[in-house]
């Protein structure tokens, strides 16, 4: 069964998607990843330390999304309510209350303190995938960090893609000594040592999100230079465009009204790539220990977690399933993808 959607699109378009829907195995790629990133992004109501629910003294109350004190369920601190404390568990059965938990009973950083075995704990009923060296759930880690993840991956390709394609539009379209340039400074910048940057940096800032982020667009944005550059290239000696110049029409209007359109049809396909290269390049750093904050959660550091602990294979194998399935699925989608996009594969529609 085939899900067309409602939107109205013109011939072109419409063929594209009816080659990208024949490749069977990019199109439900899609769907599988669309539906575990959407799962990701509710993960606070899946995989949490806190109830989504309490009922105490005929109120009802929302502990996932607002935080509450022991004292407001008859307790002696005035500090922020521990719910995996057995002393509140009690006080609101008491009052005939009731309490209605996630499915997975942990957050990311959620320490289990009622381990059998010393951490890493192997799996069991209660961490379905073990624990990691500190005590964390396994699971709460793979979601969360498999959203961050990709979080990260979709803002670097966005803004990496929006550089890039303005570098690229501006070299082509002008040419001349903006484009030589352009050429020579890319050489230049593309042979930093960017690991050796991030160590340095390091050293003098605290990485986190939005940093890690910001260092990367510095040497991300290159990959669809050469793209754009040669859409434009080839473009602005195109007879419309000559057209468009004889009725006054102005650069920023060709650019973008004329010859970026085009353009974008050339880097539309390497997007998906693009993506699977920027959630690499962050999980590398997590497992090298220049990425994420100590304790945030990531598939990289848990990579780096069970190289550490071989007696827990389930640490290394978990983090391995869950990039395999991720970048498999993103590489398939980037196959379609080219696919659709590719003029040469509309004989083959049927195929």
């Amino acid at each position: 069964m085939r899900f067309l959607p409602e939107i109205k699109l013109n011939p072109v378009n419409r063929r594209r998607w009816q080659r990208f829907v024949a490749n069977r195995r990019g199109y439900w790629s899609l769907w599988l990843f669309l539906l575990l990133f959407t799962v990701s992004l509710g993960a606070e109501l899946l995989v949490n330390d806190r109830p989504l629910l309490i009922a105490f003294q005929g109120k009802l109350f929302c502990p996932v999304l607002v935080s509450y004190a022991e004292t407001d369920f008859g307790g002696e601190f005035a500090t922020e309510a521990d719910y995996r404390d057995p002393y509140l568990v009690d006080l609101i059965e008491q009052k005939n209350g009731w309490i209605v938990w996630p499915p997975i009973r942990y957050h990311y950083d959620t320490i289990n303190y009622e381990l059998e075995v010393p951490a890493p704990s192997p799996p069991s009923f209660a961490n379905w995938l073990g624990t990691d060296d500190q005590g964390r759930d396994v699971v709460a880690r793979l979601i969360y960090g498999f959203r961050v993840s990709v979080l990260f991956g979709l803002c670097l390709t966005f803004f990496g893609s929006l550089v890039g394609v303005a570098a690229g539009a501006v070299q082509g379209y002008y040419g001349g000594k903006i484009d030589l340039l352009g050429q020579r400074f890319m050489e230049i910048w593309s042979g930093l040592p960017v690991l050796y940057l991030l160590i340095i940096l390091s050293s003098f800032v605290q990485p986190n999100f939005w940093w890690l982020l910001g260092i990367m667009l510095l040497f991300s944005w290159m990959s669809l230079v050469g793209v754009v550059r040669a859409e434009f290239l080839r473009g602005r000696n195109l007879d419309y465009v000559r057209a468009a110049k004889a009725l006054g029409a102005g650069d920023l209007t060709i650019m973008f009204r004329h010859l970026l359109p085009n353009a974008v049809v050339a880097t539309i396909t390497f997007v998906p790539f693009i993506l699977n290269a920027s959630i690499t390049t962050l999980t590398s750093l997590d497992f090298l220990g220049f990425g994420m904050p100590p304790g945030s959660p990531s598939l990289g550091e848990l990579l780096a977690q069970g190289k550490a602990n071989l007696h827990a294979p389930w640490l290394g194998l978990s983090a391995f399933f869950v990039l395999a399935v991720m970048l498999s699925l993103l590489v398939f989608i980037g196959e379609a993808v080219r696919d659709a996009f590719d003029p040469r594969r509309a004989s083959g529609l049927g195929r």
